[in-house]
């Protein structure tokens, strides 16, 4: 006769059900030791005929899926994440598929581990945005046949879908736009090595200074390793040189809000004394004085497009890696120099 119940069957009831150990019975829902097939296979039917929800694992072993994804993404590294993350979880959740979020830090080591802890969930899916390494950590996931998205940051490879923003013509705009303003000495502070992002946007900077008539210099280009601080330096490092820029396109907004304190801190007037114009557009982009020209990632669209990607790649593991590049929208605004 089966075990009296409560509304929410526990292990303890399963055990009961299967005639085993609530240990045996963890160990078969958490994978954390082997069993014997009977002995999984006693579990299992207990776990389907009580309807056992408390485990997220238990219900994977019935069901085939967890019916969840995994989001790994460096929050630091990212000032629109707010943004990124609603439109995940809305996507995801229209789908009846839920969000598992982890932060890398944006560093290798810490991202291997992430992705790992992601996997011991049972995802069936990854978002991630690849930190600055070699990029083991995509080949390990392609090798698995985890279905897998790169997000925001593309990687030079073609066996893995990808989603992010157009970067070359994007920064190109920015820098043509500069030098038709008469700027002869255009800089540019540049996103942290060995990202994607962070060499295309050097590219379209320097097709831009091509397109505007203007001559490419080293001295002219300083890494702002994709932090504030970084930021603030390279700015510092601009502004002491003996022929510093009269205007500088700064390469993402994490290091432009160290370029607006050393700006202020220097007593430098944005839009006066030098121009700067960003990449991203964060939410406060506007709200600064004056407000920032810049080319706002189209964020909402970029999450998206991931979820749908990875559901297709979940539903159909053989079809054809793709990769979608979204255009950037340039926000006009003072911080350039021009009148509102």
């Amino acid at each position: 006769m089966p075990p009296q119940r409560s509304s929410r069957p526990t292990q303890r009831d399963i055990a009961e059900l299967a005639g085993v150990s609530i240990t045996t019975v963890s160990h078969v829902v958490n994978g954390t030791r082997a069993v014997a097939p009977e002995t999984r296979a006693a579990v299992l039917a207990a776990v389907e005929s009580t309807g056992y929800t408390g485990d997220v694992i238990a219900r994977s072993l019935v069901t085939g899926g967890t019916r969840s994804i995994g989001v790994a993404i460096s929050l630091l590294a990212n000032p629109y994440f707010a943004v990124l993350m609603q439109a995940i979880e809305r996507e995801a959740a229209e789908a009846g598929y839920t969000v598992l979020l982890a932060d890398t830090h944006d560093t290798a080591e810490t991202e291997q581990s992430t992705v790992r802890a992601l996997r011991a969930r049972r995802v069936e899916g990854l978002l991630l945005t690849p930190a600055p390494g070699d990029g083991k950590v995509i080949g390990e996931l392609v090798s698995l046949g985890l279905p897998t998205v790169l997000v925001d940051r593309v990687a030079t490879r073609g066996d893995v879908d990808q989603v992010g923003a157009e970067s070359i013509q994007a920064t190109s705009a920015l820098t043509e736009h500069l030098a038709a303003l008469g700027h002869r000495r255009v800089g540019l502070i540049s996103g942290a090595p060995g990202l994607t992002t962070s060499e295309e946007r050097k590219l379209g900077y320097r097709l831009g200074l091509g397109r505007g008539g203007r001559t490419w210099s080293s001295d002219l280009v300083v890494c702002g390793q994709s932090s504030r601080d970084g930021g603030a330096a390279a700015l510092g490092a601009l502004m002491d040189s003996a022929d510093r820029p009269t205007a500088v396109v700064v390469a993402n907004d994490s290091m432009m809000v160290g370029v607006l304190h050393e700006a202020r801190r220097r007593g430098l007037r944005v839009g006066r004394d030098v121009a700067i114009v960003g990449y991203d557009d964060a939410e406060w982009a506007d709200l600064v004085e004056p407000p920032l020209t810049t080319m706002a990632q189209p964020v909402e669209d970029i999450g998206r497009n991931a979820v749908r990607l990875l559901l297709a790649r979940i539903a159909d593991p053989e079809r054809e890696p793709e990769t979608v590049r979204l255009p950037p929208t340039l926000r006009h605004r003072q911080s350039c120099g021009c009148t509102p």
